[in-house]
């Protein structure tokens, strides 16, 4: 197992570096809380919560060609909230002398950290915040590319996402494939209706990532992902196919589904 690979667990507001942007916890137990979920696939209302990184999840064509997946990690750093009546960017040196500044956005996470995206249906809590009450409109955060040089322990402690930013196992048709990409994006995702977190109240947060569309053409037919790894003809869709394939919304029953 990877160090800092963030698993199936809750993790607490002590181990993360949260709500640094002037959230106002006092540790009164009324602070509210947001849950970050992860999730690859939506499930079926007697199957919501039951997601699980361990279950190999397996897609198909029309011609007859099969992919699963074993295990899809993303790098990700700056997890940020944005508040809805906020003018500020999340990200955006915050060091300025107007304090009405500084609860513009509430950090969630910065990372670089390693996620592993449940293969089950449904929504899998990955981690859960204490952040200021409040309506956020935007959750901002970075596909990232580790570097020995800019995330030293990070790399030294796991070594296989030096300049990897996603990484695949799996098979194709049968045979056993390993897909790799330093794809280094910024990503912001909009809530419409804005994010509401109420005192007192734990808010589900769901970013799904539609793990179904990744390894295809734009027909739908599947790609051999090994065709698809650094210089390969493949490279740029699945690397496009990535980028897009990122939806975050607000997720009561954590069922996969925006609500």
């Amino acid at each position: 197992m990877y160090r800092n690979s963030v698993k199936l667990a809750t993790l607490t507001a002590a181990g993360l570096v949260v709500a640094a942007c002037g959230s106002d916890s006092n540790g009164s137990g009324n602070q509210p809380t947001v849950s970050f979920n992860l999730a690859s696939h939506p499930a079926g209302a007697a199957a919501a919560r039951m997601a699980s990184i361990a279950a190999p999840y397996t897609v198909t064509d029309g011609s007859g060609n099969t992919l699963t997946f074993e295990s899809v990690q993303l790098v990700m750093r700056e997890i940020e909230l944005e508040r809805a009546d906020s003018d500020a960017l999340c990200g955006e040196d915050d060091s300025s002398s107007d304090v009405n500044d500084s609860s513009d956005c509430e950090e969630i996470e910065f990372g670089p950290t390693i996620f592993d995206v449940p293969l089950g249906a449904g929504a899998a809590r990955v981690m859960s915040v204490e952040v200021a009450a409040g309506s956020y409109d935007k959750l901002e955060f970075e596909i990232h590319k580790p570097s020995s040089s800019d995330d030293a322990a990070f790399v030294a402690a796991n070594p296989d996402f030096n300049g990897v930013s996603v990484r695949v196992t799996g098979t194709y048709n049968g045979v056993a494939f390993t897909y790799t990409s330093d794809l280094d994006v910024e990503q912001e995702q909009e809530f419409a209706p804005p994010l509401a977190v109420v005192d007192g109240q734990t808010t589900q947060l769901t970013l799904f990532v539609d793990i179904d569309g990744w390894f295809r053409t734009e027909t739908g037919v599947l790609l051999d992902p090994a065709t698809a790894n650094d210089g390969q003809p493949n490279e740029g869709q699945v690397k496009s196919n990535i980028e897009t394939s990122l939806n975050a919304f607000d997720d009561d029953d954590q069922d996969g589904i925006d609500d």
